[in-house]
């Protein structure tokens, strides 16, 4: 593990370690914005016996996080699709990213709501 490696796993939720890899990131005076791509692990499903399971690309959702330094922080997260050879359906882990409403990283939106008493 690199050392830019073990200073994000400090700042970001060990989860999303778990399903993506961190492949880029970029700050300037006002923001900072790190990218994380999906791992080429495909969902399981009853029919990987009856064809191959590949990668077919991925769609960014970019979202706000808790600041850092004082600058916005933004993650993108690449998501990958998967498709089944002779499947027209495409396949996609079921990984929850944000808090339901609001466009805020789960941890980060947990962490408002117990300072706000709400």
């Amino acid at each position: 593990m690199t050392i830019e490696q073990s200073i994000l796993r400090l700042i970001f939720p060990n989860e999303i370690f778990e399903w993506f890899d961190a492949v880029s990131g970029t700050k300037d005076d006002h923001e900072v914005h790190v990218v994380f791509e999906e791992k080429n692990i495909p969902p399981p499903t009853n029919t990987h016996q009856h064809g191959n399971v590949v990668s077919k690309g991925f769609t960014d959702i970019t979202i706000s996080d808790f600041p850092i330094r004082g600058r916005k922080t933004l993650l993108t997260f690449r998501r990958r699709y998967w498709r089944i050879d002779g499947e027209p359906k495409l396949l996609k882990r079921d990984i929850k990213l944000v808090f339901p409403g609001t466009q805020l990283e789960q941890e980060f939106a947990s962490f408002l709501k117990e300072g706000s008493g709400d």
